[in-house]
């Protein structure tokens, strides 16, 4: 079962990716998965990716601590698989 998807786009093709990939998620109902993208990310574009369901957006100079952060904060735990 897949909890997170990340996308990092350095080509500005933001406003086209990151719409798809949410209509595939959804259309599977993949709701569920929080998506993140990092990259170059206008602050002005942040709104309109946040309303279509990304869960966070990591500018250039974001720590790997606070992605992790996010990530354990905002995925829930499971139980441990039984082993047969």
């Amino acid at each position: 079962m897949l909890d997170v998807i990340g996308l990092s786009i350095l080509s500005g093709a933001h406003n086209a990716i990151v719409p798809r990939v949410m209509d595939l998620l959804k259309q599977n109902k993949m709701d569920n998965v929080i998506v993140v993208v990092g990259g170059i990310i206008p602050d002005q574009d942040i709104d309109g990716l946040k309303k279509i369901g990304v869960g966070a957006i990591f500018q250039p100079g974001t720590t790997m601590d606070d992605i992790v952060q996010f990530i354990r904060g905002n995925v829930k735990p499971r139980g441990v698989p039984a082993v047969l």
